[in-house]
């Protein structure tokens, strides 16, 4: 979403967006995948939330859902090693192309007893195996909808993959949950929507600075990684 789209269409947000991003001199791109398979669920009233803050913050975004794909999971074939693209071309290669030119990737999933929806873990596992370009300071942040319980065991879960490639992790005032069951009722969590805008504001400004950051100092000294293992 750009700021063009913004004023003609969410005219009452143009005025907020700030004058270095109507110059064009600094867009950030949010790649956002819902992982519910609930089409407006309570996990796309999470999403939205976000979405209206990016909206007045100038951050472009795009959302997939990808819930009710049918997406398998990783086979261990190694084509993606040769390739640069997993055998499966699926929403997963899509969505890769996306998220490569992202500066910040949001997932959002329900809970299922105590985990991420098994599709979207499918989907992330292949996502971030199979595509080698660097994820370092792409900004990551994850969001759980639950009824009850569940959602600190998934949070956790979800933001494993940002650690693992060198994403910084955004944070809102509370851990990234809403709550609800039957679609339709996470907009009476006030807290949940509230933690939803403040996660946003607090992503927009961490992509930011990091674009600031990286145009002065550049990216962080990096290593030859070294693997050890454990049998030999």
């Amino acid at each position: 979403m750009c700021y063009n789209y913004i004023r003609l269409c969410l005219p009452q947000f143009a005025d907020k967006v700030p004058n270095i991003i109507k110059k064009g001199e600094m867009v950030m791109n949010v790649l956002i995948i819902n992982g519910s398979p609930r089409a407006d669920g309570n996990t796309s009233i999470a999403v939205r939330e976000m979405e209206n803050v990016f909206a007045r913050e100038g951050v472009e975004y795009e959302t997939l859902r990808i819930g009710s794909d049918a997406i398998r999971g990783c086979i261990a074939c190694g084509y993606c090693s040769q390739n640069g693209r997993c055998v499966f071309d699926d929403a997963v290669n899509k969505a890769a192309e996306k998220f490569e030119k992202a500066d910040g990737l949001v997932i959002a999933s329900p809970v299922y007893y105590a985990s991420a929806n098994a599709t979207l873990i499918a989907f992330l596992d292949r996502l971030f195996y199979s595509t080698g370009f660097d994820k370092t300071m792409k900004v990551g942040a994850s969001v759980v909808c639950a009824r009850r319980g569940g959602c600190s065991a998934t949070f956790d879960e979800l933001n494993k993959y940002f650690t693992i490639a060198n994403m910084p992790v955004a944070s809102s005032q509370y851990w990234n949950s809403i709550h609800g069951r039957e679609k339709g009722e996470a907009e009476m969590d006030e807290e949940g929507r509230q933690t939803m805008r403040v996660l946003a504001r607090n992503m927009s400004f961490l992509m930011k600075s990091i674009a600031l950051g990286r145009e002065k100092y550049g990216l962080p000294e990096t290593e030859p990684h070294v693997f050890t293992h454990f049998i030999h």
